[in-house]
This record gives C-alpha cells, structure tokens and sequence, in this order.
C-alpha cells in the first residue's frame, strides 16, 4: 500500500482516493497494472488521462480482463479520449479473443471528431422534431429528451459535457425557466372501500416524498399472500365477527418492544408493515410490546413513535399490548380451566433440564404438569396476588413435549415481575410473554397479516396453537428475511454496551446504524425508506453492504440539497491588486442548472480563503490548481488568480498566499475552479464552524459479531478513525441564508434536516450539539445574531468509489470491505 500511494497520487488521485483505492483488493492490482502498462510507472500522468485509467480498471470485466493492457495503451497513446470510448473498449475486447486494430478503432470511435456546430445542428434537429411533446410535458420529459440526443449515432462520439450543455441551452431558450408548471405534483389516489383489498395504482410510493418511478417492494411471494376472509378459522362464527369488525380491510402492526431505539432493520419491518396496508387500502397499528417493566423506558416510547412518524408513516391507532392485560389474565385462566395450562414451580436449571439440557436429551414432562386444574387456578392466583417470589412459579402452557419444534415444549406464558410498570404502575405482578401475548393482541386487533422476520418461523406453529387452543380470532403469520446491513452491530445488548462504555457519545451517534443515529447524520428519511424498497421482501437472510445506503443518500442529497462552498483547512490569500475596500457581491445558483432551488449573494474582497489543499509549492505538469507563479480559476468569480508570493510563519508553515487578479489581462480559461470563501464583516463573512465531524464506518469488518473474521470480538473490531473532529472550518455566507429558511420553518427543530453539499467536499448537516437561539415569530431574524455555535456532520461523501454492492448472502461468507472504499 505504501508504494500504491504515491503512484496512484501520481495520476491526479487525491491523497484520500489513492489511499481508498490502494486499499480496494479488486481495484489496486488492476489500476497499477494499467499504470504500469501505459508507462506512467515513474513519470506519472495528468489527471485527465488518470481518470481515464482509473475508469477502465475500476469497470473491466471479467472476460475482457485479459486485454486490460491492451486497453491502458490505447488510452496513453491518445487513441481513446473520453470514458464513452474506453467503456466501449470493454464491451469490444469482451467479446474477442484476438483484437483487430481497425475493428476496435471503429468500435471505439477512434479518431473520430464530433464539431461545436455538428452538436448544435443535432441538438436543434431533435429538439424541434420534438417540440410538439416537449411544450405539453415541459421539463418533465427533458432526462428523456436528452437521452434520445444520446442515441443520435452521429452524436456517439460527442463530448458529453459539451452535448449537456448545448442540449441545456438550447432546451431553456425553448421553454423559458421553470415554473409552477414544472413542479412535481403529488396526485391522492382514492380507495373504494368495496373494492378492498385491490391494490391502488400508486402501488408503493412508500419515499417521504414523491419519486418519480417508485420501487414496488410488494412483489413475489409476499404479492400472493391471503386476502382478508381467506385464512381459516376453528369456529366459522370467528371470521363474521373479523369481517364485521374490519369491514374486510387488510389490518397490519408494528409491534416494538420498547427496551432501546431502532435500527436500520426496523426500517424495513416499518416499511413492510404500514406500506402493505397502504398498498391494499388497509391500516397499521403502531403496538407497543411493553410486557417487560424491567427493560422499558419512556424515551423509548417517545423515540419509537417520533421515528416512525419522520419515516413518513402514520399509525391509524397507537396500542399498547398492557391495555389488554386483563384479558390476558382471563384468557390464561380459561387456559387452565381447559387444562391447556398449569403452573410450574420448578427452577430455570430443571425446566432447562426437562427440555433436554444443553446436550439435547430426552424430553420429560415438569412434575406440575398433570396438577389438577382447580390447583393451578389457586396457584396462578397466588401469583397474582403477589405470594410467590420472583422465578420461584411460572405459567405454563400445556403443549406437546414429543414435538421436534422447541416451541411447543410447554411454553412460559406469565412470569411473577416485581419491577412497577410504566403505565400500569403496581397494579400487576405477573406478566405475560411474548410467546403468549402477541399472537392474542394480534386477534384482539384482527390482525389479518402479522408479518415478522424469519426467527420466528417455528413460532408459528406455537402461535396458531394457542389462538386456536382459546378458540379466538386467528391471524396468518408471515416470516420474511431481515434487514442486516455490513459493519455494524444491531444487537440491543451490544449496543448498549457500546453506549455505557463509552465508545460512542449515545444511541444518536451518527456512527451507528440506530435510525436516530442515522437521522443525526443527516440521512434523509427518503433516502431509507427507497433503500428499503429497492431491496425488497425476500424469504431469505442476507447481509447488504452499507454503501447502497450511501448511494440512496446521494441520490436524495442531489436533488433537495443547495451547493454552498467550503474550507475544512482554509489557508488565506490576500489578492494584492485589489484595493483594501474593495466588494463585489456575486450571485451564486443554490442549484447549478436548477432554477428552482434560487440562489444567494455570496461577497469577493481583497481577502479570500482556500482550502489548503489547493495550494501546492512543488508545481508540475499534471497539477492544475494553485502554485507558485500559477493560475487557477474560482468558482462563479469572472477571472482566475495568480500566485505570486508566499509567506510563512516562524516554524517554516505556509500562512498567506499573495495573489494577484487577472482582470485586466488577457488570459487562458482555467483548467480547474477551486472553492473559495471571502472575508467581509459587512456580510458576516466567513460562516465560523465550531467544529466539522467527519464519519467513517465504526467496524473495520463486515460482520464484527463473527469471531470468525473478529476473534477478539466486536469492541476489537471498532474502526480508531471513524470519528475526526476539524475546528477551524469556514463557509461562505450562503449558510445564513439557509439557515434563515430554516428557523423561519422550523423554529429551530430537527437541526439535521439543515442540510448542503459543500463543493467539492460531501454532503454535510446541521448537529443538535450545535447552540442556536430561538425567535418568537415575526421577529427579525438574523442567523449570524442567534447562532452560538455550529457543529456541522459530514453524512456523506461526493462519490461512491465502488459501484454499487450486490446484496451479500449469508451462506457465502462475508469479505471485509474495507478494501471497498
């Protein structure tokens, strides 16, 4: 890797994506031989032509693997030029064993030069030829539009960036800038009731916000699942009274135990819960599973609800499975009375041991077991009444001992608890379990679809059991595979851990995949619930790679987040040229090419800022940003600076660049534009950042529960630098006037949703840690006047640098991804 660096550096990599790439197992050996192949071993190149090499060995197929030299020397040798043509490289040599000169020179638009005036002449043809469409459906249709440019064969070989900008111009001056015609339109769709539980058309639509094409994550086997009225009962009369109660509605529940916040995993029970009732014009209940005093807390409760509802779901009845708890206690004692119960006195070893023990022995029955009826109700009731101790008698149901499903071997149902509960307080002192509450609140509700993950699936059985044993209602259980993501932990015990020791600030640590965690990241709700969606409802297990959430995030970020500039280590420049007073306010696009997301005024003065890695003293042919003596454009200002002096401070550091502005003179367009941020108190500029906290995965493995991969368990596995805190960041004054909008709507709440893209740097939020004072309404606000302190999270890098990941199944193993940044 030590010697990947510096080489990888060498073709216009940054120090960061040199590093992610000598690090990527797949991607290193195969951009070294390109390098090596096309002779840039000790010379290096410039970044253009690394770019192009970095392309090919990063997407070379398996089958064209073997050409890959073949290829980077074409690229050295100035035949393939752009990223079209070495893509079209690939799909040519894949084919071939033996490569022909002329055929892949033909196949690869070699030499072949498309002109200004032949892209205008082609974008001006279509755009006519199609203006009839383009004027009804406006700019709709103009991704659509522009890929039909793409396919002109003339216009092949074009330069995309050159075709994108011709084809924007030509499209605007067509139809003018955006208006309230081009704003999407969210469009309600009825459900008739008597056509329950038909799908609406609108199959999924589960994103907070509308997605233009939607994933249906209903399809396969969970698309043939019952209708209402079809799942069977003990008793026909059960069904009446469901269908009658329903009015033949689909009726589903999202059931947390409210013992710790959720997960990513839970994401998708949320999704599939509350967007299958959706689908079919049904209900969801938000139940809280609170039969456990000792684990539940009241924040609990409040994370869980406000969760779901920031997902964008809505509970048409919030429950809890204690408002049932006397009829959980009458059901147990007609459990009894029909000699499908008893209470056991014996110890938690000899119940273990009467299972068969851990050697999974013969089975045998407790000595309670055939107690007679009347015996058990006294003793259950002295178990209410609070006469027994703690683990000293148990209810238990009579199953079926001889069955070779552990969950038919007479089952807890109550347990004596003296901790007081959240809601009930002292009034109970028993309390049942899982196993017995929640398939009998799921019939209570008429429950018609109770989905859960694929541990439960010998639950089943033992669920149908007991509904049927007190001849209720009986739901259909549904088993899917869960949600597991790569390089986290989700285990609530581990977690818990991770909180009391310290190694992360909470449960919200941005590092953690808890949906509050994620939330304070800055990932928007949108981004989670189209993850969700994309991969779907499978009777499977598998593991995802993370990064596939990073690639909704971006996806998301692209479109709703406004583009400011700025420096995580800024280095001042001080343009000599330019008079002390001097101010141009320039107008910046919140949006490049977007009207609709406006603009703002950002200040340029005699001062400016850079980020520091912008600059570099030792200058060469393939570095296009500042050096001594060289030139370099700025983003949205009209001329390029100069670098003509530096100075230092008394330990040899570079402090101040001299510059000066190359408005009066003639000069050659930039090859590159750096961010750039200006100092002016008039407009509070720069924006101070008390501090910038840059995530990375906390686990350096895949799966760090493994002690397979991680012998020394998770807590060895923790990644030292998935958290680096930068103090002395600026930004332009773009972030007040975001930060403005925001109060303004939010008062100040949900910081995370303040969210931009800082240029050429990643997607960043607002963190709560940051100190902002709030304003009545009406009043003037001035950002500058109210924030104490701003603590910015990065959520997200720019780019991904692999493509997206396959979902990873469990029985293949997992690789360690580190290699995969």
């Amino acid at each position: 890797m030590d010697e990947l660096v510096p080489k990888f550096e060498s073709i216009g990599l940054s120090e960061q994506k040199a590093k992610e790439s000598a690090k990527n197992k797949k991607l290193a050996p195969n951009l070294d031989t390109c390098i090596n192949e096309a002779g840039y071993a000790s010379s290096g190149c410039s970044k253009e032509t690394g770019a192009l090499l970095y392309t090919l060995a990063s997407t070379i197929s398996k089958d064209a693997q073997p050409h890959l030299a073949y290829i980077a020397k074409a690229i050295a040798s100035g035949r393939l030029k752009t990223s079209d043509q070495v893509s079209a490289a690939i799909k040519y040599v894949d084919k071939v064993e033996t490569i022909n000169d002329k055929d892949f020179n033909e196949a690869c638009g070699v030499g072949v030069i498309v002109s200004a005036e032949q892209i205008k002449e082609a974008v001006s043809k279509h755009i006519m030829n199609n203006r009839a469409e383009i004027l009804d459906a406006r700019y709709k249709i103009m991704g659509s539009t522009f890929a039909g440019v793409r396919k002109i064969p003339e216009m092949r070989w074009a330069d995309a960036q050159s075709l994108k900008a011709e084809f924007d111009k030509q499209f605007a001056e067509l139809l003018g800038p955006k208006d309230e015609r081009d704003a999407p339109q969210k469009t309600k769709k009825k459900v008739d009731k008597a056509d329950s539980p038909k799908p609406t058309t609108n199959t999924t639509a589960l994103a907070a916000s509308v997605e233009d094409k939607p994933v249906d994550m209903f399809e396969g086997e969970i698309a043939r699942l019952h209708k209402p009225g079809e799942n069977p009962q003990i008793k026909p009369s059960l069904m009446e009274e469901h269908l009658k109660a329903t009015g033949g509605k689909v009726v589903t529940r999202f059931p947390p135990e409210p013992n710790g916040f959720l997960h990513i995993g839970h994401a998708k029970a949320i999704n599939v819960n509350f967007g299958y009732a959706k689908k079919y014009g049904g209900v969801t209940y938000l139940r809280y599973d609170d039969t456990n005093p000792e684990a539940e807390e009241e924040k609990y409760f409040t994370s869980i609800l406000d969760t779901v509802r920031w997902l964008g779901f809505e509970p048409w009845k919030v429950t809890y499975s204690s408002d049932y708890f006397q009829k959980l206690y009458d059901l147990a004692i007609e459990l009894i009375k029909k000699d499908k119960a008893y209470v056991c006195q014996c110890t938690k070893d000899e119940i273990h041991a009467n299972r068969g023990g851990d050697e999974g022995g013969p089975r045998k029955a407790c000595v309670h077991r055939d107690r007679p009826i009347d015996e058990s109700i006294a003793e259950f009731t002295k178990m209410k009444e609070g006469r027994y101790k703690e683990n000293e008698a148990v209810l238990r149901m009579k199953m079926d001992l001889e069955s070779g499903n552990p969950q038919f071997w007479d089952l807890i149902a109550y347990r004596v608890l003296y901790t007081p509960h959240h809601r009930t307080g002292s009034d109970w002192c028993v309390y049942p379990t899982y196993d017995y509450t929640h398939c009998l609140v799921d019939s209570f509700e008429n429950i018609t679809h109770s989905f859960c993950t694929l541990e439960f699936r010998q639950s089943r059985e033992s669920y149908y059991w007991l509904v049927d044993a007190l001849e209720v209602y009986k739901p259909v259980q549904w088993e899917s595979g869960r949600l597991n993501v790569t390089n986290t932990i989700m285990s609530k015990r581990k977690l818990l851990k991770l909180v009391n020791e310290g190694y992360v600030s909470g449960w919200d640590d941005p590092r953690l995949f808890t949906l509050v965690g994620i939330r304070r990241r800055g990932v928007p709700a949108e981004a989670i619930n189209n993850f969700v969606a994309e991969l779907g409802v499978t009777t499977s297990n598998s593991i995802i790679n993370y990064t596939r959430l990073d690639n909704h995030t971006r996806d998301v970020l692209d479109k709703t987040a406004p583009r400011l500039m700025a420096l995580l280590d800024p280095l001042k420049i001080t343009i000599e040229n330019l008079p002390e007073d001097y101010l141009e306010e320039i107008i910046v696009p919140n949006k490049p090419r977007d009207p609709s997301m406006g603009e703002h005024v950002v200040p340029f003065t005699r001062t400016i800022y850079i980020d520091r890695s912008d600059f570099r003293e030792q200058d060469s042919k393939d570095y296009f940003r500042l050096a001594p003596g060289k030139s370099v454009g700025l983003l949205h200002v009209k001329s390029p600076i100069t670098c003509v002096d530096v100075k230092r401070s008394t330990d040899g550091k570079v402090e101040e660049l001299i510059c000066k502005y190359d408005n009066d003179v003639e000069f050659k367009k930039p090859k590159t534009y750096i961010q750039w941020v200006a100092e002016s108190k008039a407009h509070a500029s720069p924006v101070r950042l008390s501090e910038v906290r840059l995530y990375e995965i906390m686990f350096n493995h895949a799966n760090p529960s493994d002690k397979t991969e991680v012998p020394g368990g998770y807590i060895s596995d923790i990644n030292p630098d998935s958290k680096h805190i930068i103090t002395g960041a600026i930004a332009e004054v773009g972030v007040w006037d975001q930060l403005e909008q925001w109060l303004r709507k939010t008062g100040g709440k949900d910081p995370e949703s303040m969210r931009w893209q800082f240029v050429r740097v990643g997607y960043f939020c607002v963190d709560p840690d940051s100190v902002i004072d709030t304003v009545a309404p009406g009043c003037a606000i001035k950002p500058q006047d109210l924030v104490k302190k701003l603590v910015i999270n990065r959520t997200v890098t720019l780019k991904e640098d692999v493509k997206k990941e396959e979902t990873i199944e469990r029985k293949g193993g997992i690789k360690d991804p580190r290699s995969k940044r």
